[in-house]
């Protein structure tokens, strides 16, 4: 199989890696010329056979929307588009539209695993018609880790199901990343009593109902920094959060826990504190997030 990747960030050059590591043919494009495979989207069309299936994995927003226009110029019928970044769900209804007046298939995947997917696998939740999901299925066994398909993949509905998916699947993230960082935080605090806070975390890794990689990646953190010195509270959010808050409001779902985390991050960027430097590190850990160094 060979299928071309638009955008070779963090995330995307990985996923080629793995890729091409599990056997699927991969052509690469970016505007960096030190990772592209080739010089344009012209030229990483003309290098896949037909039906192509090209996956886009570019910043949300205007960037998407100019790659996936491109692509609608450039594309036959019966190609296929898979949209892997972190575009908002009401963004696929559109592109996948303005595809199918081209003949053009779509499908929209939610990806979570960040920098340690290379290694691990990625999560998957896709969005799309059966027949087109079937026919990329070769590529998602590929990306998602070893073992069920059905405890890593997901068809989660039409268009649009994916990247709803992992947006509430983001909310979930922001809460329990905030619950260990308040955690982080009381022990911390407590220094005349918890003489080992790093020690602490980790003895939660087996065996109890706290135990997650999200606590696996806070003790890495912990290790390389025990008291997180070196980073500054400050939490940025990539808008899956809040696209996660609007939903609920607009579906009257109390979600308080989830708009607590975001709140928090809005909080973060106002002053310093132990639990958003953890909720900042944890987000480097997973992310490969760029955090703001300590002065």
């Amino acid at each position: 199989m060979h299928i071309g990747i638009i955008g070779l960030g963090k995330m995307g050059a990985n996923m080629r890696d793995r890729l091409r590591n599990q056997g699927i043919t991969v052509t690469g494009y970016d505007r960096n010329p030190e990772v592209t495979d080739v010089t344009s989207t012209a030229e990483l069309v003309e290098a896949l056979p037909a039906p192509r299936l090209v996956w886009v994995m570019v910043p949300s927003g205007s960037i998407t929307d100019a790659v996936i226009q491109d692509l609608s110029e450039r594309l036959e019928t019966g190609d296929l588009v898979i949209d892997g970044g972190n575009s908002r769900f009401t963004e696929d209804f559109k592109h996948a539209a303005l595809l199918q007046d081209k003949g053009i298939n779509y499908i929209d995947v939610g990806v979570s695993g960040g920098v340690w997917g290379v290694q691990n696998g990625y999560g998957l939740m896709a969005g799309g018609n059966v027949d087109q999901i079937e026919r990329a299925m070769p590529v998602f066994d590929a990306l998602r880790p070893e073992g069920p398909r059905d405890e890593s993949f997901v068809h989660a509905g039409e268009i649009g199901a994916g990247h709803y998916a992992k947006m509430v699947h983001n909310g979930i993230e922001y809460a329990l990343m905030q619950a260990y960082a308040e955690g982080y935080e009381m022990l911390a605090k407590r220094d005349d009593l918890i003489k080992d806070v790093t020690g602490t975390f980790k003895s939660w890794q087996r065996g109890t109902v706290v135990r997650s990689w999200l606590l696996e990646l806070l003790v890495k953190a912990l290790e390389e920094d025990p008291e997180l010195a070196s980073i500054e509270g400050f939490v940025e959010d990539s808008g899956e959060g809040r696209w996660t808050i609007e939903e609920a409001l607009a579906n009257a779902v109390p979600v308080p826990a989830m708009s607590a985390a975001i709140f928090a991050r809005f909080v973060s960027r106002e002053e310093d504190s132990p639990a958003m430097k953890a909720v900042a590190a944890l987000r480097n850990q997973f992310g490969g997030h760029a955090v703001k160094k300590a002065d």
